[in-house]
């Protein structure tokens, strides 16, 4: 009856949040605190406890650390160079598009950020280059999305933190890597079915014109060296480690680095280098998400302490065929994306049962994981997601709005999806042979 209440608190805090545009993070909170306390019997502290400080402080200090990037435009102009290079190939448009927003999301810009920018960026660019505005709203924001992934940028470090959390921290790095990678190829795989499958889209690129960005200033160049510099410092011990696994001194270093301190310590570096003003730096830390995915949280660790977590690793494992569980959870994660953010619900949500379940079934929690993002990812170009309604909001007039929305819903999401589900077919045979 407990496990009914809570998968149904879920349900309902994602219903509300989208209803009333409040944040489902804090009626996730108001659910673990009535079933914890007043029906699992658990004690406030109990219930406190279960927000998980670590994923927060992460999320806190990385995007802090590129906000100033943000903030001093180092992004933007970053972006603007990487579309100026694209200059002599026009045709090569979306892929210039999906570049740029990933190589920014990779930065650690994140997801959101990226979109937000890139978005009126691409849809501009699209006009003026006579291409299909749907064509550039689904490259700009698989390249948010893929680019997001990457194993230091915020995405990949939200995935990182909640596969420690389920104990595999040993792991957690290079299952990481993997969604990266079949993020991208599933990304140029989608963008390329819009680019050259439709007739009005093989002409593209008549008559664009790039006009080359500005230097960099003084502070710019600071900043992407020190954007550089970092992504450098917490990537180079891991990589390391899996190449030397023996050399003791690489696995002691290994396990004293840390994203979020690190990034902490390169903040403190350019609030010294006046990169940007702190006020300004601090405002654009995402607090909506963090208390999104930290609430979310604390109702997925009441979950855990009703034991439901096994009960729908049991229950998935005993019902479905082991092939079909892989692509079950791509469908679900595609379905609850379609309303809700892939990182504050979704993988708050999927992620913990998976290890329960690969051992239930046999198989790779890497291949589970995969599939989770992929599929959910898919549908984040949903007008009701966080994608599609940060596009939306970046159409320059109603009317362009209006033509936009049915396109998302009706041609753009069902596409996605289902190559999705195609692609995570392939993905998980292959994966299962490793």
């Amino acid at each position: 009856m407990l496990s009914i209440l809570i998968v149904a608190g879920i349900a309902v805090s994602v219903a509300i949040g989208y209803k009333t545009k409040f944040n489902t993070g804090l009626f996730a909170i108001v659910f673990a605190y009535l079933i914890g306390c007043f029906g699992l019997g658990m004690s406030t502290k109990d219930v406190i406890n279960g927000w998980p400080v670590s994923t927060m402080f992460v999320i806190f200090s990385v995007s802090l650390f590129y906000n100033f990037a943000m903030v001093n435009g180092t992004l933007e102009k970053t972006a603007g160079y990487l579309l100026y290079a694209c200059r002599r190939f026009p045709g090569l448009l979306p892929f210039a598009l999906y570049l740029a927003a990933a190589l920014i999301a990779a930065l650690g810009a994140g997801f959101f950020t990226v979109l937000a920018f890139m978005a009126p960026i691409a849809l501009l660019i699209c006009e003026e280059a006579k291409m299909d505005k749907l064509v550039g709203a689904v490259a700009v924001n698989c390249g948010a999305l893929s680019g997001a992934n990457f194993m230091t940028s915020g995405s990949g470090i939200i995935f990182r933190g909640l596969m420690n959390d389920s104990g595999l921290t040993e792991v957690s790095f290079g299952y990481t890597g993997v969604i990266f990678v079949s993020s991208v190829i599933f990304s140029l795989l989608l963008i390329a079915g819009f680019r050259y499958i439709p007739k009005s889209n093989r002409n593209i690129g008549a008559g664009v014109s790039f006009k080359k960005p500005e230097p960099f200033t003084a502070k710019q160049r600071i900043n992407l060296n020190l954007m550089i510099a970092m992504i450098v410092v917490v990537l180079i011990f891991p990589v390391l480690h899996i190449i030397l696994p023996e050399v003791e001194i690489i696995t002691f270093v290994n396990g004293k680095i840390d994203v979020g301190l690190v990034a902490i310590i390169f903040s403190v570096i350019a609030l010294f280098l006046d990169l940007a003003p702190q006020k300004q730096v601090i405002d654009k830390v995402p607090w909506n998400t963090i208390i999104m995915i930290c609430g979310v949280g604390m109702l997925i660790n009441v979950a855990i302490k009703a034991g439901t977590i096994d009960i729908l690793a049991n229950w998935a494992g005993a019902s479905l065929p082991a092939w079909l569980v892989p692509i079950a959870f791509s469908i679900v994660g595609a379905v609850m994306s379609f309303f809700s953010s892939t990182l504050g619900v979704v993988c708050p949500a999927l992620f913990p049962l998976v290890p329960a379940l690969s051992e239930t079934v046999g198989i790779n929690p890497m291949i589970l994981y995969t599939c989770i993002v992929v599929g959910a990812q898919s549908s984040a170009i949903s007008p009701f997601s966080s994608g599609g309604s940060l596009i939306l909001g970046s159409c320059s007039n109603e009317e362009e709005r209006n033509i936009m929305f049915p396109r998302l819903l009706f041609l753009a999401v069902p596409a996605s999806v289902l190559s999705a589900t195609a692609f995570n077919v392939v993905v998980s045979g292959i994966l299962g042979m490793m």
